[in-house]
This record gives C-alpha cells, sequence and structure tokens, in this order.
C-alpha cells in the first residue's frame, strides 16, 4: 500500500514499539512498594524527556489519553477558571479540530468571537484577541490543509489582556520545532501517534498558574487534571518516539517537502483545473487539493482499490456528505469543497509513492467526474 494519509496517524517507530514491549510489565507507579517505585522511575523519566525536547518543566507535562482528551481538559478547564475573571467570553478559530470546536460550543459561553480566516486558511484578524477573554484555542497547523497559524503573535496579543492561550499543536509536534516556555501559551495538546508514538496516548503542556480546573475527579495522579492510573509502558514509548521524530525534524522537512513539491507539481501538470488549497506557511507534509465535478468519496475509493491511502477531509452526516467546517471557513464553495483530497506524506514515503499517485490521480479524477454526471 502506499500510505499518504500521515495526518491521520502514522506508523509506530520500531524504538516505540521496542520501549513499550520492555516496560509492558509495568505496575502501578502510584504504588509504594518496590514495583511501584520501578514504575514511577520510568514515568518519571518519560515525563522529564518529554519536558526537554518540548521546552517545558517536568511538572507541565501531562500524560492523557489522546490529544482530544489534552483538548477537552485544557480548553474547558482554563474557561471554568478564567470566567470569573475574564468575563464570560471565548475567542477561538473556526478550523479548529471538532476535539476544541465541539468543546467550545459545549461550554455554554454568552460571546464566542470566532476569529476570520482567509482563503489561503490563514487567520486573517486577530482584533477579538484584544478584548479580555476567559480563554483564547488557536490550533498551530491545521490538519487538513496543513496551514500554520500565527500562535506566537495570538499569545502576544492574548497576554496583553491577561488571557489564557490554548494550542492545539497535534499536527504540529514532531514535524515543528516547539519550545512551551518560548511560545507563552497556557496549554498545549499533542497526540502520540501522529509522531510515530502508540495510539491511545496524548500529551497536555499546562502551566502552572493559571492551571486549568479539573473536569474529571479521582486518585488526583497528573497534577488531578487527568486521573487514574498513567499507562508506563504507552508513557515511555511516546517519549522515545518524540526524542527520535526530534531528533530527525530538519532533514525529513526538507526531504518531505521535496516530496510534497514534487506531489503538488505532477498533480497541477496531470489535472491543470485542480485547486491547491494548501498555501505557505504550512506543515511540509501536506497538500491538500480541490478538484470540480469530482466527488472526494469517490476519489478516495478509486484510490483506496489502488492500493493508495489519502482522506477527503470532509463529514458525513445522517448518510449525507457536506464540505469540511474548515473549507467553509475558508469561503470555498460547496460544489467545489466536495472535491477535496488531502495528501499527507509523512517518513516512511518515498519518491516511488509520490510518482504513483501522481500517475494515476488523471484517471481517477475522471472517472470520480464521469461517476458524478451519471
Amino acid at each position: 500500500m502506499k500510505y499518504l494519509d500521515h495526518a491521520a496517524t502514522t506508523p509506530m517507530r520500531q524504538v516505540a514499539i521496542d520501549a513499550w514491549v520492555e516496560h509492558a510489565g509495568a505496575l502501578n507507579p502510584g504504588a509504594q512498594h518496590a514495583a511501584g517505585r520501578q514504575a514511577n522511575a520510568v514515568l518519571a523519566d518519560a515525563r522529564e524527556q518529554v519536558a526537554e525536547l518540548l521546552g517545558a518543566d517536568p511538572v507541565e507535562v501531562i500524560f492523557t489519553g489522546s490529544g482530544t482528551e489534552a483538548d477537552n481538559i485544557a480548553v474547558r478547564g482554563l474557561y471554568e477558571a478564567m470566567r470569573g475573571k475574564q468575563g464570560d467570553r471565548v475567542v477561538c478559530s473556526p478550523v479548529e479540530h471538532s476535539a476544541v470546536l465541539e468543546t467550545v460550543k459545549a461550554l455554554g459561553a454568552q460571546h464566542v468571537d470566532w476569529l476570520p480566516v482567509g482563503d489561503d486558511g490563514h487567520l486573517s484578524d486577530l482584533e477579538a484577541l484584544d478584548t479580555p477573554a476567559a480563554v483564547a484555542a488557536v490550533m498551530w497547523a491545521n490538519n487538513e490543509t496543513g496551514a500554520l497559524q500565527p500562535v506566537k503573535e495570538v499569545v502576544r496579543r492574548a497576554a496583553l489582556q491577561n488571557t489564557p492561550v490554548h494550542v492545539d499543536a497535534v499536527q504540529a509536534v514532531g514535524k515543528v520545532p516547539v519550545h512551551f516556555h518560548d511560545l507563552g501559551a497556557t496549554t498545549l495538546a499533542a497526540s502520540a501517534h501522529k509522531f510515530g508514538g502508540p495510539r491511545g496516548t496524548g500529551l497536555l503542556l499546562a502551566k502552572r498558574s493559571p492551571a486549568p480546573t479539573a473536569s474529571i475527579h479521582g486518585g488526583g495522579q497528573e497534577r488531578g487534571l487527568r486521573p487514574g492510573t498513567v499507562d508506563v509502558a504507552s508513557a515511555a514509548a511516546t517519549a522515545v518516539a518524540l526524542a527520535e521524530a526530534c531528533s530527525e525534524m530538519d532533514r525529513e522537512r526538507e526531504r518531505v517537502k521535496e516530496l510534497r513539491d514534487a506531489l503538488v507539481a505532477g498533480v497541477q501538470r496531470e489535472v491543470p483545473d485542480v485547486v491547491v488549497t494548501t498555501q505557505e506557511p504550512a506543515v511540509e507534509g501536506h497538500a491538500h487539493f480541490m478538484f470540480r465535478g469530482a466527488h472526494g468519496d469517490a476519489m478516495l475509493m478509486l484510490l483506496d482499490s489502488l492500493g493508495i491511502a489519502v482522506s477527503t477531509g470532509s463529514t458525513c452526516a445522517s448518510g449525507v456528505t457536506r464540505m469540511s467546517h474548515v473549507l467553509e471557513a475558508m469561503g470555498v464553495e460547496e460544489a467545489l469543497g466536495l472535491g477535496a483530497l488531502r495528501i499527507s506524506l509523512g517518513r516512511t514515503n518515498t519518491r516511488e509513492d509520490v510518482d504513483y499517485f501522481v500517475q494515476n490521480i488523471a484517471d481517477v479524477v475522471a472517472k470520480a467526474r464521469a461517476a458524478g454526471n451519471m
């Protein structure tokens, strides 16, 4: 299979598999006996390693069950902690992952200000940050288009109003340099399986103050923000996967960008009327296309039959496929947006993968368009 869907998940790194197997027998790290202390030492090492790699203090590293859980803990927790001081207002971008969007909608805030997005997928106006809010939530890299948002400027503007900022960095960590303290965000979320770690493990970096209010309650593990017995093996696997991703980041960014550029040029050559959605600055591995008249789901199935794995980014509700909310926020017309394909390259991809996709895309688009006109 030609796997071109790394933004969805990336294959687990061998170092992560080895670390997981090594520590799979670890017992409860909260126990006071020798076995518990041994497990806790492994967990502490993993926490320290993640902290060093991401520019944080070990106490700021919270292991969660997913990036989605980390987003929920941060957004809901900061809102609850700050709304009495900063007012019942939230600032958010409309192109956020559903883990943030749905959480914001569920808060019941009196007012939500949506930061406008241009047709290039980037935030176009940060004025809403110039008024105090209980929390602001802005992603670092978009999961569909790959657009890199001006998170440093977001944090700077928000700080002038004492507004805490949550950054969803799920698509950024392991792909671009991340330093939590230099960024200045209040919280930051990541997901292990996006950089070759185990699925079912996320990371939340959280400042000591202002700290999110706990939304679930239990034994007090992970500073009380994510209580429950920590999966030591997965924490260890996450740390070594992140270490390997960071060590190869510079050369992989260059290599993957070359592949992405060749892919975009090839698709434009084979399908001249294609619309390339991904615009710089963007994560190097992302290439988002729109093919008018060719339904994304039809293209996905045709590509799948050729052994090529991609995604569309559209959503399905009650059997009806809708254009993604990201493209909608960018002002894309539905007739064009329904013909979307997201190609996301990663460390396992080669020029052969790119060439194979380019060789087949024109025929796939033609068949999808023909099927749509039947």
